[in-house]
């Protein structure tokens, strides 16, 4: 009790000190304001949504045009416009596809355009291809001609001339 020891020294703690009781219902909650219906609110920025599929069982006859990405698995007899084009092992396109990235794995007879375009060893292309950036992997198969243009997506553009060689005179 007269000891100098802080053990038992209420201001340090001590074990003996009785602890102040603090009811948890009332203790004070901080304060938000009430929010308005109106009032605005901060969000994430949105997610890019997800591809929309055509499905292998699916046959579409009509022109597709969409700002969003597509993967056709089944059959398209039209055009297609859109972002990102993907072209399925089991799909076959019959009409103009263009597209900013177009990613061919099946079949396409008619035209592509395209920024980027990439034949993969499953693809078929019987057309043309107007493209910015070209890729064609061993085992594609391709019949027509390719034409480089710096803006392959405006019908209108005109091609890169290719450079002749200069014959020795």
């Amino acid at each position: 009790m007269f000891s100098k020891s802080k053990i038992n020294d209420p201001a340090q703690g001590g074990t003996d000190a009785p602890k102040p009781a603090v009811p948890s219902s009332t203790a004070p909650a901080p304060s938000m304001p009430p929010q308005k219906q109106n009032e605005f609110k901060a969000s994430a920025p949105k997610a890019k949504p997800p591809a929309s599929v055509l499905s292998a069982d699916l046959h579409v006859t009509g022109n597709m045009k969409t700002t969003g990405d597509i993967q056709v698995e089944g059959t398209v007899e039209g055009d297609i416009r859109a972002h990102l084009l993907t072209i399925g092992e089991t799909a076959t396109i019959k009409g103009e596809v263009i597209a900013d990235d177009v990613v061919i794995n099946g079949r396409i007879v008619g035209r592509v355009r395209g920024l980027k375009v990439r034949l993969t060893s499953t693809a078929r292309v019987e057309g043309d291809i107007i493209h910015k950036t070209i890729a064609i992997e061993s085992g594609a198969h391709f019949e027509g001609s390719v034409q480089r243009q710096d803006d392959p997506l405006n019908p209108g553009a005109k091609a890169v001339p290719a450079q002749k060689a200069n014959p020795a005179s």
